[in-house]
């Protein structure tokens, strides 16, 4: 291909290397250049052009992206049209991406104009979704080199492929121990169908049955013969040998353990097995949590159909490192009191009220004192320490309604723009001695010191209870309290959308605690809602 600038006279069949813009001249990089562009090139005094022009040989961009691209693609995908030396695949059905690794990098090495690039290999992949695009860097590439690129594609062929998902029938088993709360069994299920949903696979028989071996295997046997393709077990324990529980119940079913642990963090304690050619997997406790584990990338391949071997498995440690366990035990700088519960309190009180028209809910009376100072007193005499109070619409006025008590009080001069500049300064005000806090809102009178400190109780971080949630049947409220762990989360949340979205991340950190009453869901926010709890109170 030749390159260089020439004069417009001496374009003509060559393609623009570079847009112009001259004029009223706009001429596009990768036009070709005809008699009407050369005029228009003249015409606007451009004196040179920078063109690419092909030799004898030599491909143009968009028909050796086209033939490298059909080479390279397998089943489960088509190839969109060629257009700037680009030529996309898509995938054609849902499932996992299937990469040759050694394939993708020979095609990049066989010349600089000659590019591959795809999704990671396993990926699952939706209908639709973009998985691979070959580019020609230049405007046009040898034929030498494209045929290279052709041979060494059809040779591996495929080089990609969509392995769509085959197995729909899930069978799980839960084992159980005191202290492992149903909840918390609920809670997997539901995060596991979520998983299961984009594979169109479904839970068809469901077991929970004692942590013990034989107790188990009948549990094991039973999803099997109610016809499940595949079984799951979460067991109440991890595993923490091939003679524990789990492998020892699929060994009595006459399964086969094929491989115990994995390089991947979270998914450590991870174990494979087959039962006359039925996939199990006894899942790690990280399963728990709809975050990418490693769970996932194993559950993936086998609702693909795809092998997963002790070679898949060993090879997954490059890139298996792929977030902190919130629920993991960290090393602390000095001791803290009551095995880790010292908790600080956060009242926010910075909001504009706007539901509230002209009044400033904070500053609105019940029972002869303003509501931020009923939150503020109940804080206090609850077991948290110490009570920061979040100030910003009407800060000074707020700050006067809470004289007298030993709050420390923390400035949000950007309080207009949501809940979540609230939570980044009081959490930054959180002491370092401080293990946790409890988030609690200054417009919810009925929350008392009481139900302050049962929730304070239930915070436990050496019990995985990193999250403390109240709940009213079913619906969970406010206040709640949070692991430190949490802090640079809490503070990187924008606008007034709250934490909740945490919560449904963290399900295997969270602790439910059940509450009668509606002090822990009912907030000021309007005219009438004040009127109502006033007169609730009050009238008690």
């Amino acid at each position: 291909m030749k390159f260089g600038p020439v004069a417009p006279a001496d374009a003509q069949g060559a393609t623009a290397v570079h847009s112009i813009r001259q004029g009223d001249l706009v001429l596009k990089k990768g036009t070709l250049i005809g008699p009407r562009e050369v005029a228009a090139l003249e015409a606007a005094g451009v004196a040179s052009i920078v063109v690419a022009r092909l030799e004898p040989g030599d491909v143009s961009e968009d028909q050796a992206a086209a033939e490298i691209a059909a080479a390279a693609k397998g089943d489960g995908l088509r190839a969109d049209r060629a257009f700037t030396g680009r030529c996309n695949l898509f995938a054609e059905t849902a499932g996992v991406l299937v990469v040759d690794r050694d394939a993708v990098d020979r095609i990049n090495r066989i010349d600089e104009a000659v590019t591959l690039a795809t999704l990671p290999a396993f990926k699952p992949v939706v209908e639709g979704e973009m998985v691979a695009t070959v580019k020609i860097i230049p405007f046009a590439v040898a034929g030498a080199a494209r045929d290279r690129a052709v041979a060494e594609a059809n040779t591996a062929k495929p080089v990609i492929r969509v392995a769509p998902y085959k197995v729909r029938k899930i069978g799980i088993v839960s084992t159980l121990l005191p202290g492992l709360a149903p909840k918390v069994v609920e809670k997997t299920l539901r995060v596991t169908e979520a998983r299961l949903a984009p594979a169109g696979a479904t839970v068809v028989a469901e077991r929970r049955v004692a942590h013990q071996q034989q107790a188990l295997a009948g549990a094991i046997d039973d999803v099997l013969k109610a016809g499940a393709e595949m079984v799951i077990v979460f067991g109440a324990s991890a595993i923490a040998d091939r003679r524990d529980v789990i492998p020892m119940a699929i060994e009595t079913v006459g399964g086969e353990i094929e491989h115990f642990g994995m390089p991947v963090d979270p998914g450590n304690l991870m174990l494979i097995g087959r039962i006359k050619g039925t996939a199990i997997i006894g899942a790690p406790g990280c399963a728990r949590s709809p975050k990418e584990n490693g769970f996932d990338w194993v559950l993936t391949r086998l609702l693909a159909g795809l092998p997963v071997t002790r070679a898949d498995i060993t090879g997954m440690g490059v890139g298996g490192l792929l977030m902190e366990i919130v629920t993991r035990p960290q090393l602390r700088a000095e001791a803290v009191p009551e095995k880790g519960k010292a908790v600080a309190a956060l009242v926010l009180a910075a909001g504009r009220s706007t539901r509230m028209g002209a009044l400033n809910k904070m500053l609105a009376e019940i029972g002869g004192k303003p509501l931020v100072r009923i939150a503020a007193e109940q804080a206090l005499a609850s077991r948290a320490e110490p009570v920061i109070v979040v100030i910003g619409h009407e800060h000074e006025r707020v700050e006067a309604a809470l004289g007298g008590l030993p709050v420390r009080f923390v400035h949000n001069p950007n309080y207009a723009e949501g809940l979540g500049t609230s939570l980044k300064v009081g959490i930054a005000a959180v002491p370092e001695t401080a293990d946790g806090v409890i988030v609690c809102l200054g417009d919810m009178p009925q929350v008392d010191s009481a139900l302050i400190d049962q929730l304070i109780g239930a915070f436990d971080p050496e019990r995985n209870a990193l999250v403390v949630v109240p709940s009213i049947d079913g619906r969970r409220g406010n206040p709640v309290v949070w692991a430190r762990r949490f802090f640079n989360e809490l503070m990187s949340i924008n606008g007034d959308i709250g934490a909740r979205h945490l919560i449904g991340s963290y399900v295997e950190a969270v602790v439910d605690v059940p509450l009668t009453g509606d002090a822990a869901l009912t907030d000021v926010d309007t005219p009438e809602s004040l009127s109502a709890v006033k007169a609730e109170i009050e009238g008690a």
